[in-house]
């Protein structure tokens, strides 16, 4: 059982190795992908550790029980505690998504509900930042385009791991839940009457893509350029320093006004168009892969409403799991992985249940 798990162990001391020569950090890119690897090992490895150490006292136990029937509480114990760590361990051996290691980028757009949902969208911005800002990540502003009442209607976010992340714990492993459409029931500020409104704001969730993961070939590309405004079309730019990408062969559309610069936002803009075509070029692959399976969670479709944030009672409802809480104050302070990890724990279960092929 886990026989795997030797070989990864021997894996795990090698990169050890490797990372403790001097000379591997003269080639940073080697030196981080050994970094990447050590970190995605390293917990399995120990969780195997424990397993094996729990076995091997258990057949101890064991042996003694069958002499002496006072061990038999400490046969059961052990059995229980072998137990949980065999699920653990299985549950760390499934097959991992190659894009979780990577960093994101987050768009949010304001959806239906005009400046209501504007200003909703910049409070979802606001959650995730605080939620990288909780997690140790750096964040980057890549484009905004705001709203007369100070919301966004368009925003784009970069969202950075500083260092190799833990198996589960990258950016795009948690933040990859949070596409969709997410839905608001509030009292909008424009309201009058004190009716509660319902509005909504799309979350679009992409690895950023190094230029070894998605080639692009120039000529696939049509730039324009324009002069960025802001709320109410008041001029923010006397030159043509906004700029707008469209990746022909797909049709995907990318534009930014954030920097003062030409060269600037074209940089923007085309970190935000890679990150959009690996994510593209991923849901192809994994639609090859099954067309059958199509996991209740792992979804970047802005069509699919995925939660409702309800101020009046303070609730947040995520729908594909049935997670419920009564803290949403709390939630759009931050504070999201108790929502994430339900929504990992499902995946998690509905890949366990999937028969082996």
């Amino acid at each position: 059982m886990f026989e795997s798990c030797i070989e990864l162990a021997a894996e795990l001391d090698q990169v050890e190795a490797g990372l403790a020569d001097p000379s591997i950090h003269a080639d940073q890119a080697a030196a981080r992908k050994l970094g990447r690897r050590y970190a995605q090992l390293r917990p399995v490895v120990a969780s195997y550790r424990e397993w094996r150490t729990l076995t091997d006292d258990l057949e101890a136990a064991q042996e003694f029980a069958a002499e002496d029937e006072s061990f038999a509480a400490e046969v059961e114990a052990l059995e229980a505690a072998q137990l949980v760590a065999a699920e653990r361990l299985t549950a760390l051996l499934l097959p991992r998504d190659p894009m979780d290691d990577k960093d994101v980028i987050v768009e949010i757009k304001a959806g239906e509900g005009g400046d209501e949902s504007a200003l909703f969208a910049a409070d979802l911005m606001r959650m995730y930042l605080r939620y990288a800002e909780r997690r140790g990540w750096t964040t980057e502003v890549l484009d905004a385009v705001e709203s007369d009442l100070g919301g966004y209607k368009d925003v784009s976010i970069a969202v950075k791991s500083k260092s190799a992340p833990e198996l589960n714990e990258g950016p795009y492993a948690r933040l990859k839940f949070e596409g969709g459409v997410h839905r608001v029931q509030r009292v909008p500020v424009t309201e009058s009457q004190g009716r509660i409104h319902t509005s909504a704001a799309g979350v679009m969730v992409a690895p950023e893509a190094e230029d070894v993961d998605i080639t692009i070939d120039p000529n696939d590309l049509r730039i324009d350029v324009y002069r960025s405004s802001g709320p109410g079309g008041q001029s923010v730019n006397t030159t043509d320093s906004a700029v707008r990408i469209t990746h022909v062969p797909t049709g995907v559309v990318v534009s930014c006004q954030n920097e003062k610069s030409q060269l600037q936002n074209r940089e923007q803009a085309m970190r935000i168009l890679r990150a959009r075509l690996l994510a593209v070029a991923e849901e192809q692959a994994a639609k090859e892969a099954s067309d059958v399976r199509r996991s209740q969670v792992r979804t970047v479709d802005r069509s699919e409403r995925i939660r409702t944030y309800n101020y009046p009672d303070n609730r947040l409802n995520d729908h594909r799991v049935g997670f419920k809480s009564n803290n949403l104050d709390h939630v759009l302070d931050g504070d999201l992985d108790a929502v994430i990890e339900a929504c990992m724990t499902a995946d998690q279960q509905s890949r366990l249940a999937e028969p082996s092929s």
